[in-house]
């Protein structure tokens, strides 16, 4: 009777481990945040490092496009540049039509000498089918035919369910502007797995393009 009240107590605290393991830690686990999937570096360029940047992100939410630039200029700032946020110096038209000699314009009177500039490529949505699964309790002797039967038995199952997944693409290039066609320095793409809210891939994206700039001693 008091092995067989022990077998129950170890099957009952495997259970809830089983349990525990399967609905907190899985999930955490799938867990993923920004990746750099391309970082290329013009190897032709020959100019010096720029101090005064550009940042504009393209994006037709206004408020998205601000936060961006507005973040990712704060941390240039913090690393010691001159960063100027596209929102405060430009203005969007709201059609699709840019007049190029006003952008010109305004990046020599505010003295750009590089433009930093990101937009969003894609939002992609998957959805997968995880399947169930039963995990049977382990043990490592059995000893009786009841002792045995009961620890198949006792099993711990997790039920099928689906899975949405969002990955958003942004491509982000890096442009000398004191050029006449404004030469490129830098291209890089990432994605952003599951993110919870815009501000969620700006925060990882800010992060991301200033660590890559720095490893590529473009700052």
């Amino acid at each position: 009777m008091k092995i067989a009240r022990q077998q129950t107590l170890v099957a009952a605290a495997l259970i809830w481990a089983l349990t525990f393991y399967a609905v907190v830690v899985l999930p955490v686990a799938n867990a993923k945040a920004v990746k750099l999937l391309v970082s290329w570096k013009n190897p032709d360029y020959s100019g010096k490092k720029p101090h005064r940047i550009l940042v504009i992100g393209m994006s037709e939410n206004p408020e998205i496009r601000a936060d961006f630039e507005d973040d990712l200029s704060s941390a240039l700032i913090n690393e010691g540049f001159d960063a100027v946020p596209g929102n405060s110096i430009l203005l969007r038209p709201h059609s699709a039509e840019l007049d190029p000699d006003y952008l010109k314009g305004q990046i020599r009177d505010f003295k750009i000498d590089a433009v930093l500039v990101s937009r969003l490529v894609k939002v992609d949505k998957q959805t997968t089918y995880i399947p169930g699964h039963s995990y049977a309790v382990p043990y490592g002797y059995y000893r009786s035919f009841y002792g045995f039967y009961g620890t198949v038995y006792r099993q711990v199952y997790s039920p099928a369910y689906l899975r949405e997944d969002t990955t958003v693409r942004v491509e982000t290039n890096f442009y000398e502007a004191a050029l006449p066609d404004g030469v490129l320095i830098w291209t890089g793409t990432s994605d952003s797995f599951n993110p919870k809210s815009a501000q969620k891939v700006i925060d990882g994206l800010v992060k991301l393009i200033v660590k890559e700039l720095k490893k590529q001693d473009i700052l």
